[in-house]
């Protein structure tokens, strides 16, 4: 038996039934591969004779393990943010993939893959194009993260939160839902209407992340053209570029609306499959519960590297919303005028000339009154 056999809606959600029997073949996975690894119909017979479910977390282990050996190897502990907009839709995919070869009712898992996929490539395409997969790019956060934790302690976080926690956290968001989604379609096969409404808001939230997408890419591309040409873009404001981060388009009312986009787009695919499996809640929630709880924190340590390079951002942080908005009313410089960053570093400059010209008037003093004296 490779799916349990479901007989109500409200089955597809029971831990003890549709997950327990089939923990077993998590152990026996490795072995059964090795024994088929040169026969591409052996390894097909592997797949389809696994729970999805199980295969599906054998690979996020195997992830997890390999990305450990990268980020030790090279010393670059960004080998997950690599692999985030792609091990999601992966996943859902070998759900559907593993649906059509099993000879099961596949058609609403097809649907989850199918907007999983512009997910994944709205998300891949912004991380290329912002240099996440230039050979030596690393998040900030974890070099910092880095020279505040003692060599054992960072090889321990590497261990279980970077490399492994990870890879299995997008295994429980997108993979666990989807299943529960595979098991409801062998009681109600078919694409249903509810399954469209889910599919258009999923669609419109990745729509919502494309546009703020583009306007911190086209905001921070005119903010370096201005401090490093001193060039102006059109459609922005010297005072707008001076204050060093984007708050206008949707990022007026959010301080984070990708942000916010990307945590509702695994809440819903969980909605989704209370919805399938007829039940206000279930289990299969937890990877959506912990992506918010890993949000809230890293967001929080961004907003204070942020709040210490820029001045005006904690007035910004008083009237818009970390994720939600505060208020219908966008953010406006407040006045009187916040001190920049871009200010101070003139006034510094400013001073430096300053002190020059005075050491070069004491050195003329100097001088004339060596030559006085000499004469």
């Amino acid at each position: 038996m490779v799916l349990p056999q479901v007989k109500s809606l409200h089955e597809c959600v029971d831990y003890h039934k549709v997950v327990e029997p089939f923990v077993p073949q998590l152990y026996e996975l490795p072995l059964r591969f090795w024994d088929n690894i040169g026969s591409l119909d052996g390894i097909k017979s592997v797949c389809v004779t696994t729970n999805p479910l199980v295969s599906g977390f054998f690979l996020a282990l195997v992830f997890g393990l390999l990305t450990l050996i990268a980020s030790e190897v090279n010393r670059n502990y960004s080998q997950v943010d690599r692999l985030w907009s792609i091990l999601p839709n992966l996943f859902v995919v070998h759900i559907a993939i593993w649906a059509r070869l099993a000879g099961v009712p596949h058609e609403r898992v097809d649907l989850i893959a199918a907007f999983t996929t512009i997910w994944s490539i709205r998300l891949t395409y912004n991380y290329w194009r912002r240099g996440g997969y230039s050979i030596g790019s690393e998040d900030y956060r974890w070099m910092i993260v880095k020279a505040k934790t003692n060599s054992i302690l960072w090889f321990l976080f590497n261990v279980v939160f970077i490399s492994f926690f990870q890879c299995i956290l997008l295994f429980l968001f997108s993979c666990v839902p989807a299943y529960v989604i595979l098991l409801s379609s062998q009681l109600e096969p078919g694409i249903q209407p509810v399954d469209l409404v889910f599919f258009g808001v999923e669609v419109l939230l990745v729509v919502s992340e494309w546009i703020s997408d583009g306007q911190q890419w086209a905001y921070q591309t005119a903010k370096y053209k201005y401090y490093d040409d001193d060039e102006l873009t059109r459609g922005y404001t010297s005072a707008e570029l001076e204050r060093g981060f984007v708050a206008k388009g949707l990022w007026a009312y959010s301080r984070h609306p990708n942000f916010f986009a990307e945590q509702s787009i695994w809440f819903i695919l969980y909605s989704w499959s209370c919805f399938a499996a007829n039940t206000p809640y279930s289990w299969a929630g937890t990877g959506a519960v912990l992506l918010v709880l890993l949000f809230q924190g890293s967001t929080n340590l961004t907003e204070r590297i942020t709040a210490g390079k820029y001045p005006e951002y904690k007035a910004y942080q008083k009237h818009v919303g970390m994720f939600i908005p505060k208020t219908l009313v966008p953010y406006r410089t407040p006045s009187p005028k916040v001190i920049r960053s871009s200010d101070l570093a003139r006034r510094a400059e400013q001073k430096q000339v300053e002190a020059k010209q005075v050491e070069a008037k004491q050195k003329v003093k100097r001088r004339s009154k060596v030559e006085k004296d000499e004469y």
